[in-house]
């Protein structure tokens, strides 16, 4: 048979570069919020509202896009939400109050929430089980990238620029990446010509690859490798406990991973600000630093896990172990980072500490695929849900803190108990526990 054309890695890079996109309205503000919230005379709590509210839309909304996304397909309601948080981000550098900016941040988290279920849907159609935490891992690391970018390109220009061109700026690229997406991709690798034979058989042939197959599949990608396979169902346990307990434990470790980086995304520069004396440019790139840590975890987290897989044969050593030492590692380097006085010693040990909870995230979002079957987008959809109340939580909860007690370091020690917190949630986490035919249960006891 032929060599598989490389089609699905072009779906990723689809999918990517809209999470990239995504990220970059949206880190903008964590950099951008001392002055913004000088220039409107916002409170420090105003300024924790404004950030959060981009969470509360984006977690109740989901489910409800996991299930739209299902319904229309990802190339349809993905070119319209990039659309929409397009338009949101160029609103937000027309703010001219509190009242404009919330509903600004309410936008973009509403027309963002359908974004990674989207992914994650596709990438169960476009890649077999052998590759999709490499798949996670790219699509994270894309997150991070416009994290990176607007963490160090927003703490230069908004000096000769100012906060609201630079929003407006950061607008206008979703537009036309919505337009070239409509133009080019197709939810499913049979509506592409060009998709060959092989290719089309590698994908379909392990798209539900129980734990034992996935090792015959090599670093080749040979369809030979693939040919056995089992229904597109893997969900755990056959009682309502074991379903219900996974369950709790994805959700968990998310909300804690949320929050986790939601003080790297907002807070962090003012924390650096405060706490270091750093001046608004050196936060950026501190920041920048931190979220580079994270992007190459991503990265590192999908090759890990895929390897890790390949090598035991278990989804529970590869997902729940890697997740487990990942975030307990991150929480100790904070802990670290909590008492050294050297704002750079800092910065490397967060940034390492961001880069070992990074790993876990291809973890959770390939054990989402791996047991969602054709919900998939719906159960991504209920575990993001969960993360990003955390995440809307996070900033309010911070300024209730150093309003309350005046430490900014207390706040480190908080997102240290969290990561810990994470990590016993990965412990119990096994996606590769006795399964049922049918992924319709899991939800239904939701």
């Amino acid at each position: 048979m032929s060599q598989p054309t490389r089609y699905r890695y072009r779906a990723v890079a689809w999918l990517t570069t809209a999470a990239a996109l995504a990220y970059l309205g949206r880190n903008a503000v964590g950099v951008a919020e001392s002055t913004i919230r000088r220039d409107l005379s916002l409170s420090l709590e105003q300024s924790g509202w404004f950030m959060g509210a981009f969470f509360w839309t984006y977690a109740a909304l989901q489910v409800p896009s996991g299930t739209m996304i299902q319904r229309v397909g990802t190339r349809r309601a993905l070119a319209c939400l990039v659309v929409l948080w397009s338009f949101a981000t160029c609103g937000i550098g027309l703010a001219t109050g509190f009242v404009i900016l919330v509903s600004a941040q309410m936008m973009m988290g509403a027309s963002q929430a359908g974004a990674f279920p989207a992914a994650c849907y596709s990438i169960g159609h476009w890649m077999p089980v052998s590759r999709r935490s490499l798949a996670c891992g790219v699509l994270a690391a894309g997150m991070q990238v416009g994290a990176i970018v607007a963490s160090g390109l927003t703490g230069v220009l908004l000096a000769p620029l100012g906060w609201r061109t630079v929003f407006l700026c950061y607008g206008a690229p979703g537009l036309i990446w919505a337009t070239c997406f409509f133009l080019r991709f197709r939810d499913d690798p049979t509506q592409v010509a060009g998709v060959n034979a092989a290719e089309l058989h590698l994908i379909q042939g392990g798209r539900s690859l129980s734990a034992t197959e996935i090792g015959r599949c090599d670093t080749s990608d040979s369809v030979s490798a693939c040919e056995e396979t089992l229904p597109d169902s893997s969900l755990p346990a056959t009682t309502s406990r074991p379903r219900l307990r996974f369950l709790v434990l994805l959700c968990g470790q998310q909300i804690c991973r949320a929050a986790g980086y939601m003080f790297f995304a907002s807070w962090f520069p003012t924390f650096l600000q405060e706490t270091r004396g750093v001046s608004i440019v050196t936060s950026g790139y501190q920041q920048a630093l931190v979220l580079a840590g994270t992007l190459l975890g991503s990265l590192g987290g999908g090759v890990i896990t895929d390897w890790v897989l390949r090598r035991t044969n278990s989804l529970r050593a590869s997902r729940g172990g890697v997740g487990t030492l990942a975030l307990g590692g991150c929480a100790a380097l904070i802990f670290l980072a909590n008492y050294v006085r050297d704002p750079n010693l800092a910065v490397v040990l967060l940034a390492v500490g961001a880069f070992s909870a990074a790993l876990a995230g291809p973890c959770a979002l390939a054990a989402t695929i791996d047991v969602g079957g054709r919900r998939v987008a719906e159960l991504f959809g209920l575990i993001n849900m969960c993360g990003n109340f955390a995440a809307a939580a996070c900033p309010v909860v911070v300024a209730w803190l150093v309003q309350w007690t005046g430490n900014w370091q207390l706040v480190l020690l908080m997102f240290a108990a969290t990561y810990l917190i994470g990590a016993g949630c990965w412990l119990f986490i096994a996606p590769d526990q006795p399964r049922e035919s049918s992924h319709n249960r899991l939800l239904s006891n939701t």
